[in-house]
Order: structure tokens, then C-alpha cells, then sequence
């Protein structure tokens, strides 16, 4: 009995861990490429150069080359990012800028018009 418990919750944590790691996954690619459109025009301009450099040495595949590995520099980033937060335990649910990730919305400060505490309901 008490071994069936034990790995219910090893299932369960194991797949919030999982549940976490794509979370995180998918948030930072969202980030990456949402946010880090700067860096991403960086990286396609360093790119560039480096395969016009890189056209001289080996002709054939250069562009492929580069191209592969800024994919995989990026890929790996945001799977290594991912990793160290969900091995830190951080949930994604836990960080407070997140919020539009779980559909909750912040609160805005409600509209008072001139009348309104005349005639609304609302203490101040």
C-alpha cells in the first residue's frame, strides 16, 4: 500500500517537472523571438558575414553551416534556459510577469468619474 503511494506522487512529480520544463520551453521561445528581435537581427547580420568568410574556405556548404548553427545556438539556449529553471524548481506559475501565460489578468485601477462617489457603490 504504501509503495503505491510513494509512486504516485514520483509520477506526479515527475510530471509537473515535465509540465514545467515545456512551460518554460515555450515561454522563452516566445520571449526570444517576441523580445529578442534585436539580438535575432544581430545574429542574421553576424551570420551573413561569417558565411561570406567562411565561402572562401569551404565553398560548399558554408551557409548551411552557419545557418545550422546559429539554429542550434538558439535551440540550445532556450533548452538549456528552460532546464536551469526547472531544475531550480522555479514554476512558472511563481513568477509574478507571467501572468498572461495562465490567462489571469492584472488588475487596473477602476475608472472614477466626478459623480460616481455620489452615486456609485464604490469606497475609496
Amino acid at each position: 500500500m504504501a509503495f503505491s503511494h510513494t509512486s504516485d506522487l514520483g509520477k506526479t512529480y515527475s510530471l509537473l517537472m515535465v509540465k514545467s520544463f515545456l512551460i518554460w520551453t515555450f515561454t522563452l521561445a516566445v520571449c526570444l523571438l517576441v523580445v529578442g528581435f534585436p539580438l535575432v537581427v544581430l545574429m542574421a547580420t553576424v551570420g551573413c558575414l561569417l558565411s561570406i568568410v567562411l565561402q572562401s574556405v569551404m565553398p560548399v556548404s558554408a551557409v548551411l553551416l552557419v545557418a545550422g548553427g546559429l539554429i542550434l545556438f538558439n535551440v540550445l539556449a532556450v533548452v538549456i534556459g528552460a532546464g536551469i529553471l526547472t531544475a531550480k524548481g522555479i514554476h512558472p506559475k511563481e513568477v509574478k510577469w507571467l501572468s498572461w501565460l495562465h490567462g489571469e489578468t492584472e488588475e487596473m485601477q477602476k475608472t472614477v468619474y466626478a459623480a460616481c462617489p455620489l452615486t456609485c457603490d464604490i469606497k475609496l
